[in-house]
């Protein structure tokens, strides 16, 4: 069979895995079409570094094995990006800032080699927001530059995953991993008409789903998680499956899903979001989704209390433990701050060196959060939800900001209002609380830009929350292509 160039770069990963496992597209094939892909779409700024001679080295080794073991992977040929704070054996592991640019570790982190034994190829490094705090992937190092949305290149992709996003957008790759904090893979993905999941953290150990120690360039032990993301929540479930050894999605049916709606969540929205999340709904009424209004008045007061609190104190700790467990080339948390290229980095890093919210650490970790946590559990509980459902952001995509990187935004004409609070306030909730949550397209604004719906679902239901979202995108389809 011969594949047009169009062809492939329509397919999804799961349509890919089937047709190299079947013999029916040869890996090489598909490999050279993306590389040229990302060659052609560099003014995007999807990728920090492109691996060529790698992953075709690995696309060239996966065509030679013999049918029978080919079909046996589960993710044969399958090529993939890989944010750039994510460890990487071979390939530079920077976090998009200077101190770490060229910097190879020595091994790839668990997720990643998980998904490299089940035959995926790394065709190299997706782009970040620098250190991986913001939410823009406006980045001001010299080796990587601000990604920019392929449905509108003035506009932000999201971040901090943003890169690893774009790349899926624009079909240089069909899935990929980033990681999530605050919102990290949710709100690219939003941003970009994709899917992108984080998956339970619970209080780590053996809540914790994915399991990346000192392999990840971090901000919070408490929060920090690599997460899958790409085109549709069914690829997102097959690379979740691969890194967990989880079986199949469970079986269910719309019809009768118990489904809240946490007001607080759906206030104070971008009128054309508000628009499309609205339709979306109506969609799913029909097809006999139960939506249940909640009130979750305490929401935002519980999570205030703990978010920030945990990621400025503990990125000094966590940052200083990566540079030392991986031998890199500043050992000090205060040498990699001094190179910082963007100055909204910069600017958290004067926190983070002062320790500027330390008084406040103890009571977030051990009285707020635990509250957040219980009030989680309670909500799900004593509505007996499925999930909860809500825009995964306020707004779609806003002008890159070319001076700061991340300064503020209105909402219709509204008052300034900080980007990255603006941004997170979906998003945050789940991550603080280290629950799953799962973002995936809802439609298109009347200007073209993508709005997605998040999913949360109880600790540990991961696997149900992609099954639900698998059965919401069926009825929801996929929105339009970026044209490029």
């Amino acid at each position: 069979m011969t594949w047009t160039v169009d062809e492939q770069l329509a397919l999804t990963a799961t349509q890919a895995v089937a047709a190299i496992q079947s013999g029916r597209l040869k890996a090489t094939d598909y490999v050279a079409t993306l590389l040229a892909r990302a060659a052609s779409l560099s003014s995007l700024n999807a990728l920090t570094t492109l691996d060529l001679d790698g992953a075709l080295a690995a696309a060239q080794r996966i065509d030679a094995l013999p049918a029978a073991a080919r079909a046996q992977l589960p993710l044969a040929g399958l090529p993939i990006v890989v944010k750039d704070n994510i460890n990487t054996a071979g390939l530079q592991t920077s976090a998009g800032t200077p101190a770490l640019a060229g910097f190879i570790p020595k091994a790839n982190a668990p997720s990643v080699q998980r998904l490299v034994d089940a035959g995926a190829i790394v065709l190299g490094k997706a782009n970040m927001h620098e250190l991986a705090f913001g939410i823009t992937s406006t980045n001001f190092a010299a080796h990587a530059g601000p990604v920019r949305n392929p449905y509108d290149p003035s506009l932000i992709p999201g971040g901090s995953s943003g890169g690893t996003a774009v790349a899926i957008a624009a079909r240089i790759a069909p899935a990929g991993l980033g990681t999530d904090t605050g919102g990290s893979t949710r709100i690219p993905a939003a941003l970009t008409g994709t899917a992108g999941f984080r998956p339970s953290v619970g209080n780590g150990g053996a809540e914790r789903r994915y399991h990346d120690p000192n392999a990840v360039v971090p901000i919070s032990h408490t929060r920090d998680t690599v997460g899958p993301m790409a085109r549709t929540v069914a690829d997102i479930a097959l690379l979740d499956g691969v890194i967990t050894g989880a079986g199949a999605l469970p079986a269910l049916t719309l019809s009768g899903l118990r489904i809240g709606l946490p007001a607080p969540l759906w206030e104070a929205l971008e009128r054309h979001v508000e628009d499309v999340a609205r339709a979306a709904l109506s969609r799913l009424e029909t097809a006999g989704v139960v939506f249940v209004p909640v009130a979750m008045d305490e929401l935002e007061h519980l999570n205030g209390m703990v978010g920030v609190p945990l990621a400025i104190h503990e990125a000094l700790d966590d940052v200083r433990a990566w540079l030392v467990a991986n031998d890199a080339p500043v050992s000090t948390v205060a040498e990699l701050a001094a190179r910082i290229a963007s100055p909204d980095v910069r600017a958290i890093y004067d926190s983070v060196l002062a320790d500027a919210l330390g008084g406040h650490y103890a009571a977030a970790l051990n009285q707020w959060r635990p509250r957040l946590q219980q009030y989680m559990a309670a909500t799900f509980a004593s509505e007996r939800l499925d999930a909860l459902l809500f825009p995964t952001t306020r707004l779609a995509a806003v002008p890159i900001d070319d001076l700061r990187g991340s300064s503020s935004v209105s909402i219709d004409g509204g008052p300034s209002i900080d980007t990255m609070e603006a941004f997170l306030r979906n998003t945050d909730p789940a991550s603080t609380s280290g629950i799953p949550g799962l973002s995936l397209p809802a439609g298109m604004t009347a200007s073209g830009l993508p709005v997605g719906l998040e999913l949360d679902g109880p600790l540990g239901a991961d696997r149900r929350l992609l099954a639900i979202g698998v059965a919401f995108e069926q009825v929801l389809g996929a929105v339009p292509a970026p044209v490029l």
